[in-house]
């Protein structure tokens, strides 16, 4: 990779302001001064600006918090986003969200840089669970709880049958619901469909990935080597 676009990944500025830099004779690698933009960089190999280690991933996985204000989009001209909770140091181009959380639903959501990796969890065909947390405005019957794990017939679409375990000691008005799909407001117009209203919603699960109690909202972190793996396997 060409020194200029592997700095500007690493977030040292745009293209043209890398560029100067390296001019400036304020980059080395591997200890050797190098003011060539063009330089091709090794994996491995050592690059230092203004005699600093300039290192990290060029591809990246967050795994984050989402808070409640924010809308699930790589950019809004009004409105705050998630990518606006990364650091810029963390920021990679291309990073996205896989999926969306409604504005005010909060918990795990995926970001990457992997388009394939994106896409595969997406996709339709391969049923990826999703699993919220949802408080509702009034207790949980056994008739709605029997309609929902039967598939619930929507103006659009019909569900399929989702997973519902009730919360102990919350008068049936905390359940854990998983889905397969991911319809624009799906589990909130599922309980409407039931005679029933969602008041908080936070997403703690998708696939093998489960939200870290100790991650506080709008906070993030890589995923682990164990994460990604488990990722790998099962978009495989």
């Amino acid at each position: 990779m060409r020194l200029d676009k592997y700095l500007s990944h690493l977030q040292f500025g745009s293209r043209k302001e890398v560029k100067a830099l390296i001019r400036d004779k304020r980059v080395r690698i591997a200890g050797e001064l190098v003011t060539d933009p063009g330089y091709n960089i090794l994996p491995g190999v050592a690059v230092e600006v203004n005699d600093a280690q300039a290192d990290g991933p060029l591809e990246v996985d967050y795994l984050m918090n989402k808070p409640a204000g924010v809308i699930t989009a790589t950019e809004d001209p009004t409105q705050s986003t998630v990518l606006d909770l990364i650091r810029p140091h963390d920021y990679r181009p291309g990073l996205y969200p896989v999926g969306r959380l409604d504005k005010d639903t909060t918990g795990l959501l995926l970001l990457t840089t992997d388009g394939n990796l994106g896409h595969t969890l997406l996709a339709p065909n391969h049923h990826v669970p999703k699993t919220y947390a949802a408080k509702l405005a009034k207790a949980l019957t056994t008739e709605m709880k029997h309609q929902l794990e039967q598939g619930v017939a929507l103006k659009d679409f019909t569900t399929a049958p989702a997973d519902v375990q009730v919360v102990p000691a919350t008068d049936n008005k905390e359940i854990h619901i998983t889905i397969t799909e991911g319809k624009y407001h799906q589990i909130k117009r599922m309980l409407l469909a039931v005679d029933n209203e969602v008041v908080a919603l936070t997403r703690i699960a998708m696939g093998p990935l489960r939200l870290p109690e100790d991650l506080d909202a709008g906070e993030y972190r890589a995923l682990t080597d164990d994460e990604r793996s488990l990722l790998d396997q099962m978009v495989r």
